[in-house]
């Protein structure tokens, strides 16, 4: 049977990926004027993508 890893460490690494995700988006949609950038969406982005990720790999 293998080991699933450690749960921190998928956190951790959810948490960056997420992040520098949202992060590019972000400043992409900022590029095209789509929408501004600030600390609160990339927050928010974060958090969700994170969940969504969690969830679809549960």
């Amino acid at each position: 049977m293998q080991s699933r890893g450690d749960p921190r460490v998928h956190f951790v690494m959810n948490l960056l990926l997420s992040a520098a995700f949202v992060y590019m988006l972000l400043r992409g949609l900022e590029f095209l004027d789509v929408v501004a950038f600030s600390l609160v969406r990339f927050a928010i982005g974060t958090l969700l993508l994170m969940a969504i990720t969690h969830v679809v790999t549960q």
